[in-house]
């Protein structure tokens, strides 16, 4: 069924809602799963204060990535879960759908915050993968007590 899911992360609330959701159901397929940051840079097009400092900027986006998936394999790890990481750079419903495919992806887990009652007026990364992604997208939604 399910060999190989994606978990995009960034580190927030809802994103460990979703993770947590799919190393658990990664260890009930006996699934691998891999954890993907992607590093959306602010501005576009990039001004040109910002411009100077970007490298120094990726580096910290980089790091917190890094610490981010490092935080979620030890997750897998204590769920029996192979854990393998990747870095994208763009926007995140873009590459998270993209990652998928390029890679082989059989599903992408991911959790999707609380959003009120007006919150299906507005989308979300999750809400822009669902509706592009070419592999079966399960989410997890935040509930307003969790938030």
């Amino acid at each position: 069924m399910y060999d190989q899911i994606l978990i995009p992360y960034d580190g927030s609330n809802e994103a460990r809602k979703g993770a947590e959701h799919g190393i658990e159901l990664a260890a009930a397929l006996g699934a691998s799963v891999t954890a993907l940051y992607v590093i959306d840079l602010p501005g576009a097009p990039r001004a040109l204060a910002l411009r100077d400092d970007e490298e120094e900027m990726r580096q910290r986006y980089r790091e917190y990535g890094e610490e981010a998936l490092d935080e979620i394999c030890d997750v897998a790890e204590e769920h029996g879960v192979d854990c393998d990481t990747a870095f994208r750079t763009g926007s995140p419903s873009e590459e998270i759908a993209d990652f998928a495919d390029d890679e082989g992806m059989d599903a992408i887990v991911m959790g999707s915050a609380y959003r009120g009652t007006l919150g299906s007026l507005l989308g979300g990364t999750t809400d822009k993968v669902v509706r592009t992604a070419r592999v079966p997208v399960i989410t997890q939604r935040m509930k307003m007590e969790e938030i």
